[in-house]
C-alpha cells in the first residue's frame, strides 16, 4: 500500500513541476530569421497580425493561414486585416479544411509539400506553441525546418491549465502512435 502512495506522490510532483515549467518558460518570439513561408493557425489575437508583419518585413515570401472558417472569403480576410489584393493574390493562402491543432498540422503539411517549402516560421500564441509545433513536427518531413515565433500573451490560469493537459495528451497520443 505504501508503494502506491509513493507512486501517486511522485506522479503529482512530476505533474506539478511540469506545469510550473510550462507556465514559467513560455516560448518567446523568434529572431529575424528568413524562412520560405510563415504558417499561422487561427485562434488567439495577434497571430495573423504577426504573420502579416513577417511578410511585410521580408522574412518570408508566402503565408498560410490554417483553420480559416470556410465561409470567410479572401476579400473579407483582406478587408479585416487590411491586406492589399496584390498581397492576397501572390502571398496569402487561406486554408479552410482544419478544425483543430492536429488538422492544422495536416493542412500545413499538404500546403508545404505542394509549394516545395523547405523552411517555415510557425506563428502562434506562446501558450499554444509547444503543442502546435509538436503536431507540426510529427506531420512534416524531417528536412523541413520549423522556426518557432511565439506571440506573447497574458493567458489566465484556466487557459494555461487546459493547454498544459492538451499538450500532455498530444504527446501521449504521439507516443502511442509510434
Amino acid at each position: 500500500m505504501r508503494i502506491v502512495q509513493y507512486l501517486v506522490a511522485l506522479f503529482v510532483l512530476v505533474w506539478a513541476l511540469g506545469f510550473l515549467w510550462f507556465v514559467v518558460a513560455l516560448p518567446q518570439p523568434a529572431d529575424r530569421l528568413e524562412t520560405d513561408a510563415v504558417i499561422v493557425p487561427t485562434g488567439a489575437a495577434g497571430r495573423i497580425e504577426r504573420g502579416l508583419e513577417v511578410l511585410d518585413e521580408g522574412l518570408a515570401s508566402r503565408m498560410l493561414v490554417t483553420g480559416v472558417d470556410p465561409e470567410v472569403t479572401d476579400g473579407e480576410f483582406a478587408t479585416q486585416f487590411d491586406v492589399e489584393n496584390e498581397r492576397m493574390d501572390c502571398c496569402v493562402t487561406l486554408g479552410q479544411s482544419a478544425v483543430d491543432t492536429r488538422t492544422n498540422a495536416t493542412e500545413t503539411a499538404q500546403w508545404v509539400e505542394s509549394n516545395a517549402i523547405r523552411s517555415l516560421r510557425l506563428v502562434t500564441t506562446d501558450w499554444h506553441m509547444r503543442r502546435a509545433a509538436g503536431e507540426l513536427n510529427r506531420t512534416l518531413p524531417a528536412d523541413v525546418e520549423v522556426v518557432r515565433d511565439a506571440v506573447p500573451s497574458q493567458p489566465d490560469l484556466a487557459s494555461l491549465f487546459l493547454e498544459y493537459h492538451k499538450l500532455i495528451f498530444s504527446r501521449a497520443a504521439a507516443f502511442i502512435d509510434e
